[in-house]
């Protein structure tokens, strides 16, 4: 079974797809960590996110070791993926790698923002998560508050809107709900909450 997440940032896709690859036994993959390796790449060479051709190099390039640095959640990492995600060829370069993934057995949960729709429309679970940009804030500031970083609401508010207009507004791939997805709103549900939820949700397309 392929379980896609999708949904902006800050809506909580990564916790609820690690919670859900935990209790079903599946490997997880935050296709989002693709993408913001390729952003630091770009950035320690001291190229622009913009830069298609350096950003298909780094693509083409990127091995999933290093996927786990903490760097990748820093907010310039942030603003410059969103940037080269719209970039097609470095879309179509790691197109490949996710879908790889997501084919080998018995399943898997991937989140992002288009795997309901490109990376797997086959997939048998499609769950899109929404929440207010503010509350989306909120958490993405106490995260790196958690980690020691600083971080200041209202410009990471700005960020997520911007990241939110380009995200949806781009020609290719764009981030946009399934028709067959099962859409839950988390600016009211904590983590468990929104966990509960989706699995009665599976629960219920198994009768």
């Amino acid at each position: 079974m392929i379980i896609a997440i999708d949904g902006p940032a800050a809506a909580g896709k990564g916790t609820l797809a690690r919670r859900l690859a935990a209790h079903f036994g599946y490997p997880h993959l935050d296709t989002g960590a693709l993408y913001r390796a390729v952003a630091r790449r770009l950035l320690e060479a001291g190229r622009a996110p913009d830069d298609a051709a350096a950003a298909v190099a780094a693509a083409e390039a990127l091995s999933s070791d290093e996927l786990a640095s903490p760097r990748l959640r820093d907010e310039e990492v942030g603003r410059a993926t969103s940037v080269l995600a719209a970039i097609p060829a470095v879309r179509a370069a790691l197109l490949a790698f996710q879908r790889r993934f997501a084919a080998t057995p018995p399943g898997a949960v991937l989140d992002g923002r288009d795997i309901g729709t490109v990376v797997c429309p086959e997939a048998e679970v499609k769950v899109f998560l929404v929440a207010d940009a503010a509350e989306r804030a909120r958490r993405r500031a106490k995260e790196l508050q958690d980690r020691g970083v600083p971080a200041i609401e209202a410009r990471i508010l700005q960020d997520i809107q911007e990241r939110d207009a380009r995200d949806s507004g781009r020609s290719t791939a764009p981030l946009s709900q399934a028709e067959d997805a099962f859409v839950l709103d988390t600016t009211q549900l904590d983590p468990e909450a929104a966990f509960r939820a989706v699995l009665a949700h599976i629960a219920s397309r198994a009768r």
